[in-house]
């Protein structure tokens, strides 16, 4: 094997360690767990409420028979309207989270914690204004250009 090049393993290994993958993973595990919640809040709670009221999640009888194969529509509506009501669920879920954030930062900022945040910040880099390239608080020269920045002094240059 040539020095240049990684293994299979190596390179999987890297792969994984990569945030994104790892972020991935996090999300698609607390996306199954939401998952749960939200069917169970579904199934357990407005489905029944729904039929307590006198309707019926389910749509029955809507069906044909073809060549000896049934085609159920009543159970593809039914599927439809479990999914409407899923999604109903997890938009008023997510509109209350996001109100919920919205509320904090506004309580953060009556209390006065993100000016405290905010003058706490690295200051902005310095650019050239030249190449625009990052430098130093101090130079005098840019690194990048080698132009000459505002308190540049040389006896040789007079």
């Amino acid at each position: 094997m040539a020095q240049g090049k990684k293994g299979i393993v190596e390179q999987f290994v890297e792969f994984i360690n990569r945030g994104n993958v790892v972020d991935l993973a996090v999300g698609v595990i607390i996306g199954g767990a939401f998952t749960s919640v939200v069917n169970s809040l579904v199934s357990s709670i407005i489905q029944p409420l729904i039929s307590a009221i006198g309707g019926s999640p389910k749509v029955k009888g809507l069906s044909v028979v073809l060549n000896g194969q049934t085609i159920d529509f009543g159970a593809f509506i039914s599927a439809a309207i479990s999914f409407l009501i899923t999604a109903i669920a997890v938009f008023a879920i997510v509109k209350a989270v996001n109100k919920m954030n919205d509320l904090k930062e506004l309580a953060v900022k009556k209390a006065g914690l993100a000016g405290a945040a905010e003058d706490n910040a690295a200051p902005e880099p310095r650019t050239c204004p030249y190449c625009k390239q990052e430098i130093a608080e101090d130079a005098t020269r840019c690194p990048h250009c080698t132009s000459k920045l505002t308190g540049y002094e040389n006896a040789l240059d007079a």
